[in-house]
């Protein structure tokens, strides 16, 4: 996958913004800001799953949580339509704050439109770039958070999400997901899901 000059002034640029991220992951004996650690997750499953990414797909992966912790959960109503605000709240900023870092890299209006529109997850389905990075983001749960996930949440509740994610991917998400590595309630609870 190529990476024009742009591209990476770009990356260093959401990089250094979630670098700033106040909440730390363990892996691989290491902690990582959080979102820094999972916009290099989504630039990694990009590169595997659909090698000839357009760059406003790479970009949009790469900056897919930018910031995120900015806008803490806990500040809307903790339900269902709390929930959901809080999502179409946090697609906006993502939106705002990425197409801020895009200006400044000096990328067109055109291709800063692009990313916002991926961002804010339009046309899900339908637009052929919006259901390989709702794809990615699902592969990317599924390796990396999916198992410890597991270790807090009963099986109902674990089979209700493994069914709403699975309905958001694509035949290629699918078979991409099947060839993941599980533990063996992982892989149970994924069967017992996808088969209802």
């Amino acid at each position: 996958m190529g990476m024009s000059k742009k591209l990476l002034e770009a990356f260093k640029l959401f990089d250094e913004a979630n670098a700033k991220d106040p909440n730390t992951e363990h892996f691989e004996g290491a902690a990582f800001p959080k979102e820094l650690l999972y916009a290099k997750r989504m630039t990694d499953i990009l590169n595997d799953f659909e090698p000839s990414a357009s760059e406003a797909l790479q970009l949009t992966a790469r900056c897919q949580h930018i910031c995120r912790w900015e806008i803490p959960r806990e500040s809307y109503e903790m339900n269902r339509a709390g929930y959901l605000k809080w999502r179409q709240e946090l697609k906006k900023f993502h939106a705002e704050k990425a197409s801020s870092i895009l200006h400044k890299v000096g990328y067109d209006e055109d291709t800063i439109d692009r990313v916002s529109f991926l961002l804010l997850k339009k046309q899900l389905k339908k637009d052929g770039e919006t259901q390989t990075l709702e794809d990615v983001i699902c592969l990317v749960f599924l390796k990396y958070y999916y198992e410890p996930f597991l270790a807090k949440h009963d099986d109902d509740k674990i089979i209700s999400i493994l069914q709403k994610t699975w309905k958001k991917m694509s035949e290629k998400g699918h078979k991409a997901a099947l060839g993941l590595s599980y533990s063996d309630r992982g892989l149970e609870l994924v069967t017992r899901a996808i088969s209802n």
